[in-house]
């Protein structure tokens, strides 16, 4: 008796959401209550506010407050044992079934877990009020399939009977009633019939799925050994690089090595000449001041006979054996090698300006194993589903569509505070890095808006339109007006003509260093095609203009 009624206060107190004790308990307009958070978390999941007990609705949401007496009780119950009870009765809490499950159609009161629903009887019946389809012999008739919630699309909502018959000429399935009524003199069958030709051309798209599987996984191992022989390529390519350059710095550096031996040993002759010069000079200069010195000496003496004596007893004075004058030219033989080896450098210096070109431009052109898509199916190979990143959507933009749909509202989001989060202009970047190949379709509405790709480091805050995309060279841009489409890279816009659209395709070659921007209507046209060499990985975004403008990153099949 004791157990019954712990039972029974379990289940009068308990949220039928979590199928727990009610915590922090509120009270809906309709007199049911649940657990604060589980009615709130439901709420958030629904477009319709409504009870999960009863289906009434609210509009709009109601303003929820806790329920004081309702949290005393409560906390009374726990008090007396009732928490105790609960966890002893959590395995039979098992049997009950919550939001997520089919409840049995019979059960009265809180209501158990259905076992199977009845096709015939379009009931969802427990293990109990499920064994009279085991022992009827009528009932075993029946068709029982795992428990679902959508038996009642089985009634017609017009005459409120089995829709047994399918209306090839309509697709779609009727009732016997609908037969003789609208879809009277129609091509219709029974939908077991239906089904039987259904399951055949289910059977025939499995095989081709089969089949289209088996050819992807060629492809994929094509593929991978493709992936294999870029790696092997490109390491004997490295290899073969860095020994080649490295014997070029020691080729350099020998011929420099050369050039200062030359040079040093020229030095060390031309001291050596000029210094044995210096000294023979010296010496005459020694020998010419002593016979100066006699000279005047000689002038002093008063006695002529002396002097005409000591005058003619002088030896004659050694002619010179250099030139009265030396004429040294200017020096300028180390000047002119100083200039050789400037223009070897010049030289050297556009050898290599153009030979890197030229290295640069093969390495961007390598084309791996495939060329560039020609059709949209060809592009599809490379569809990348992409979403929006919320920590860099500006606070005006507003994410929907699971994030793959960004719209510049009116009013500022409440967004966190995050650094990757753009401050100057109406944009956001993907969630996804891109590599590779890879393909993409923007679908935008209003006055204009700008599909791109950047690089993560762009600007985040707005400084002379420095994270703006189109106006640095981190980012590309297709801008997208009703009647015109422009590129914008670096703060050059250029216009590009094309068909008009309002759903534009993006192709990423990022190793190759291409990036195409297309019109798609009813045709693929080319709007802009980029060659350059991207650095880093990229990212897809999305620029906004006015009010209400919208960009959707497209699902792709």
């Amino acid at each position: 008796m004791a157990q019954k009624g712990s039972q029974l206060d379990r289940e009068t107190f308990s949220c039928s959401i979590c199928v727990d004790l009610l915590k922090d308990p509120v009270t809906v307009p309709c007199g049911h209550s649940y657990c604060m958070d589980c009615i709130k978390d439901f709420w958030d999941e629904k477009e319709i506010y409504s009870c999960p007990q009863c289906r009434q609705t609210f509009s709009p949401r109601p303003v929820l407050g806790k329920n004081t007496m309702l949290a005393v009780l409560v906390e009374e119950l726990k008090k007396t044992g009732l928490q105790a009870a609960t966890r002893a009765d959590a395995a039979a809490d098992d049997c009950y079934a919550g939001p997520e499950d089919v409840a049995c159609d019979v059960c009265t009161g809180r209501k158990l877990k259905a076992l199977k629903s009845c096709l015939v009887c379009l009931v969802s019946y427990c293990e109990e009020h499920l064994q009279p389809h085991y022992e009827s012999a009528q009932l075993q008739k029946h068709k029982l399939v795992e428990p679902s919630k959508k038996l009642q699309e089985n009634i017609c909502s017009k005459h409120d009977e089995v829709m047994e018959i399918f209306c090839r000429t309509d697709q779609q399935s009727i009732c016997s009633l609908c037969s003789m009524d609208e879809h009277k003199g129609h091509d219709t069958v029974s939908a077991a019939a239906e089904r039987t030709e259904k399951e055949k051309e289910l059977k025939v798209s499995r095989q081709n799925i089969q089949v289209r599987i088996q050819d992807r996984e060629e492809d994929v191992k094509v593929l991978q050994q493709e992936v294999e022989a870029i790696n092997g390529s490109a390491d004997k390519a490295v290899e073969h690089s860095e020994k080649t350059f490295a014997e070029l710095i020691r080729l350099i550096q020998k011929r420099g090595s050369d050039v200062k031996q030359q040079l040093r040993a020229k030095q060390e002759t031309e001291v050596i000449r000029v210094r044995d010069l210096q000294e023979k000079l010296e010496q005459e200069i020694a020998e010419l001041k002593r016979r100066d010195t006699e000279l005047k000496t000689l002038s002093l003496t008063e006695d002529h006979n002396q002097f005409l004596h000591d005058y003619t007893s002088l030896p004659p004075l050694s002619e010179s054996t250099h030139p009265s004058s030396i004429n040294i030219r200017p020096l300028r033989y180390f000047e002119d090698v100083t200039a050789a080896v400037s223009e070897a450098r010049e030289k050297l210096q556009d050898v290599l300006r153009e030979t890197w070109t030229n290295i640069s431009l093969t390495v961007t052109q390598v084309d791996v194993l495939l060329s560039q898509p020609k059709t949209r199916a060809d592009f599809l190979r490379y569809s990348r589903e992409l979403t929006l990143d919320p920590n860099t959507a500006e606070i005006r933009v507003l994410l929907s569509e699971g994030n793959r749909k960004a719209t510049l509202a009116s009013e500022q989001q409440s967004y966190p505070s995050h650094p990757d989060r753009f401050t100057g202009d109406h944009q956001v970047l993907s969630q996804e890095r891109l590599t590779g190949r890879c393909y993409w379709e923007v679908e935008w509405r209003g006055v204009g808006v700008k599909v791109a790709v950047a690089y993560k480091t762009i600007s985040r805050e707005e400084r002379f339109n420095e994270c703006r995309f189109g106006h640095t060279d981190e980012s590309w841009a297709l801008q997208c007006q009703r009647n015109t489409f422009i590129f914008c890279f670096n703060s050059v816009r250029t216009p590009v003509s094309g068909p008009q659209s309002s759903r534009v395709g993006v192709y990423l070659d990022h190793s190759a260093g291409v990036l195409c921007f297309y019109s798609i209507s009813k045709t693929m046209t080319l709007l802009h095609r980029v060659q350059t060499t991207f650095t880093q990985p990229l990212y897809a975004g999305c620029w906004l203009y006015y009010n209400t403008d919208s960009a959707e990153f497209c699902q792709l099949k």
